[in-house]
This record gives C-alpha cells, sequence and structure tokens, in this order.
C-alpha cells in the first residue's frame, strides 16, 4: 500500500563535506532502514579544518518545501539541526504546527560540544519559546544543557534537574547528553528523563578521538528513525546511544583533522 513504508523527514542545513547536517542524517536514516527526505535551511562551506561560509535559505523556498513533501509522503517523524537564525525558527515552527509530521526530536543546535555559541541570543530565544515547547524528544548537549537551564550539571542529580526544567518549558522527553571533552575521563554517561517521569542513564566509553563529527545528528536522526517505525521512546533512544557509540568507535580515516563519526558503521537495527 502506498506510504506504509517509514518515512522520516530531517529539517537542517546541508555540509558539505557530507560530515554532518541533512547529509549526517540522510546517512543514518538509511542505516536505520527508514526512507529520509530533507527540508534544507541552510548550506554550509566547511570541511574538516572548519566552516568557511555559509548561507541561509529564503523563507518562501522553506516553506515550498514543507508543502510539497506534506502533499504527498506520510512522514511518521521528523528531527530538527542547523536553524541558523529566528526567522527560520519561527518558519520551521509554523510549518511543524500547519502539518501532520509525527513526533519532533529537536536537536537544538545552541553551542557546541566545545562550548561555543552557535545562535544569535533573538534565534536563541525563538528556539526556546516556539520550539522547544512542540519537542517530542528534546536531545541538549552538556553545554546547551546548562544554557537552557542554568543548572551547573557536575553529577547525574544535576542533569536530572536540568531534564525537569526543561519538561517544565514544553518537552515531553529529554536526553540531557553528557560531557565528553576531558580526555581524562573514562565514561561519557547521558540522562534521560521520559514524559511519564521514569529516569534513566546510559554510559558508554569515553572514545578519545578528533573523529567525532556529526554525532548529535546521528543520536537525533537515529531517535528520529526509530520513533517512525514505532519504537517506544526509551527504547529509540537506547538504541541510538548505542548506535552513535560504535559510530566513534569504529573510526572513519575521512579528513585531516576533525573528521566524520562513522555513518556506516555496522549496526544491526
Amino acid at each position: 500500500m502506498t506510504n506504509q513504508f517509514p518515512q522520516v523527514l530531517t529539517i537542517a542545513g546541508s555540509d558539505c563535506d557530507g560530515s554532518a547536517g541533512m547529509q549526517a542524517d540522510m546517512n543514518t536514516f538509511q542505516r536505520c532502514g527508514v526512507y529520509g527526505m530533507s527540508v534544507l535551511t541552510a548550506a554550509v562551506a566547511g570541511n574538516s579544518y572548519g566552516i568557511f561560509a555559509s548561507q541561509p535559505m529564503p523563507v518562501d523556498f522553506i516553506n515550498k518545501q514543507f508543502s510539497v513533501l506534506a502533499d504527498d509522503f506520510a512522514i511518521k517523524a521528523c528531527k530538527t539541526g542547523m536553524l541558523t537564525d529566528a526567522i527560520t525558527i519561527e518558519t520551521v515552527a509554523q510549518n511543524y504546527q500547519k502539518y501532520d509530521l509525527g513526533p519532533l526530536v529537536l536537536d537544538p543546535v545552541i553551542i557546541t560540544k566545545h562550548g561555543d555559541m552557535l545562535l544569535q541570543e533573538d534565534a536563541y530565544e525563538t528556539l526556546k519559546s516556539q520550539l522547544i515547547p512542540q519537542a517530542t524528544v528534546l536531545t541538549p548537549n552538556y553545554f546547551e544543557a546548562i544554557k537552557l537551564t542554568g543548572i551547573q550539571i557536575e553529577s547525574t542529580d544535576d542533569a536530572l534537574k536540568a531534564a525537569k526544567i526543561l519538561q517544565t518549558m514544553g518537552a515531553k522527553n529529554v536526553m540531557v547528553k553528557g560531557k565528553h571533552n576531558d580526555m581524562t575521563q573514562e565514561e561519557v554517561t547521558d540522562l534521560v528523563l521520559l514524559e511519564d517521569g521514569t529516569s534513566f542513564t546510559l554510559s558508554e566509553p569515553f572514545v578519545n578521538t578528533t573523529h567525532i563529527n556529526g554525532t548529535g545528528d546521528l543520536l537525533s536522526a537515529c531517535i528520529a528513525a526509530e520513533l517512525s517505525k514505532g519504537t517506544n521512546t526509551g527504547d529509540a533512544i537506547r538504541q541510538a546511544k548505542k548506535f552513535v557509540t560504535a559510530a566513534i568507535t569504529e573510526q572513519l580515516d575521512v579528513g585531516h583533522k576533525f573528521g566524520p563519526a562513522n555513518h556506516l558503521v555496522e549496526y544491526n537495527f
């Protein structure tokens, strides 16, 4: 029957080197066994050394992408990536309300894993007020969780407090990703708080590698893919954590400096 196959949408920027953004999401969708499609929000010129130029997409073009996809496909879940500015975030929020796109996995893309701010303050406030309340699963990294909540996260209890604050902002389920830039640490531990109040931690060995570009994209894309297949939220998050760990552990030798996580890693979903 038409449109029965699991279909997932990424709302993200294009990273021309393929390490992150829409390209990483699409590779993950394929590995997860779902059909992926995309709404392009921006285009980035970059490589393993850094980002050298970016270009946001016009609002009319973003709107048109949403409308033509909604007219034809049965999208079962979607995820966001880089949304660049306040007007883009507002446009995405309006379209998500307008169309039935399934559960939303929101990768906030506010601050890098190294603590560098990516959004201007007006865009940050728009994300908080318009998109976080629509999130089925919110996946902030360590620095983003601190920025969003004001909680200094030094323990699992702190992460749980932060997750509860994020739920009061409207996010149904929250995954606070653990800090992973301390070369002396042995594990990376994430805290998950589900809509029903259940919480648990996920720990995997810390892998000392520079090939971690796109890990946030892989994680959120995998969660969205699993949700589209009918997997419950907790198990979708667990699967995604395992997949990302495998993608970091089995290094793909691409790029001279900060290379991609291994989107092509063998993993049985």
